[in-house]
């Protein structure tokens, strides 16, 4: 195509900055406006790690976004600027037994059972795998390098109205996360708060993932320089404040598993809300005269997710490329 159209993306985090990525590589214009910048969103929050969501709606497409999503996270982990890396996981707790026989749990790299006496007190069940694990500061930076490269500029923008975008370029990628809910009216799209506690890493390398149904569990993502211990979520809650008792929580749990964490120094507490949705929204509609397509709804799986949402956005973009 001679003379792409203009694109604008709506959303910084790691599906905005994903999905323009992948729009900038493929010779598309793109502009990317976004209330904030890409180190103060939800996704620098985040753990990370790559993992299948459990089972939900859009089942076959969930399947095919995370095996494209891990096939470019392996690719990255070659890259030591990327802030991924993978690393030997293990993940315990009664459902990961029959979640390992799902069709997603398939696609985990070297997936096995632990041996009993590697399980922590507590724990019957575990699996050993090898993960990506993202480093999300260092990660959205790697991602904003490489917009720049392609020319993509990114804009502290609120977007009051998709309209104002669609004024602006004719193809809008909506990836405002959370913020849907007000700016397209979705009453489906609601807050899961999560808090973190970040502590000096004092030498682990081994991702360590709970797997329930309750609202917290146990879970730790060594990165080089930090560890990110978690986990909780509560719906419905828009209040972003770290709470001492969740805090409290989630260290006694994570040196409990693992003690080494004990004298690790406690560098900050950080929190925010995944949006969380019945089924991920990615579809085109049109937005007047402009053509809108809808990439948000991605829970607490938006980096799992990322790079097989945005391949998908490329092509709802350039159907006839």
């Amino acid at each position: 195509m001679a003379s792409p159209q203009q694109i604008v993306v709506v959303g910084a985090g790691v599906s905005g900055l994903t999905s323009a990525l992948c729009l900038a590589e493929a010779g598309w214009p793109v502009r990317v406006w976004s209330a904030a910048p890409p180190e103060r969103t939800t996704s620098v929050v985040a753990g990370a790690v790559w993992a299948p969501p459990r089972p939900a709606e859009r089942a076959a497409e969930t399947i095919a976004w995370i095996r494209h999503s891990l096939e470019v996270f392996r690719e990255l982990a070659a890259d030591p600027d990327s802030g991924v890396q993978l690393s030997p996981a293990l993940a315990v707790g009664e459902l990961t037994a029959t979640e390992s026989m799902s069709s997603a749990a398939q696609l985990i790299p070297a997936l096995r059972p632990a041996h009993p006496t590697d399980l922590p007190e507590g724990f019957r069940v575990g699996f050993r795998a090898t993960l990506p694990m993202i480093d999300m500061p260092h990660y959205l930076g790697y991602l904003t390098h490489r917009l720049a490269a392609a020319g993509c500029e990114i804009e502290e923008h609120p977007v009051r109205s998709l309209a104002e975008a669609a004024d602006a370029a004719p193809i809008v990628i909506n990836c405002s996360g959370l913020g849907a809910r007000a700016l397209v009216g979705d009453d489906t799209v609601r807050p899961l708060f999560g808090q973190h506690v970040i502590l000096a890493n004092p030498g682990l390398r081994q991702p360590f993932l709970e797997i329930n149904n309750g609202p917290e569990w146990v879970c730790y993502f060594p990165h080089p320089q930090r560890v990110v211990c978690g986990g909780i979520s509560i719906p419905d809650r828009w209040d972003t404040t770290a709470e001492p008792d969740i805090t409290e929580r989630i260290l006694a749990r994570c040196r409990r598993i693992e003690p080494r964490l004990g004298e690790a120094e406690v560098l900050e507490t950080i929190t925010g809300l995944r949006p969380d949705r019945p089924s991920v929204r990615l579809e085109a509609e049109p937005l007047g005269k402009a053509r809108c397509i809808h990439n948000y709804g991605h829970g607490g799986n938006g980096v799992t997710l990322s790079w097989g949402c945005a391949r998908d956005v490329v092509r709802l973009v350039s159907p006839d490329r």
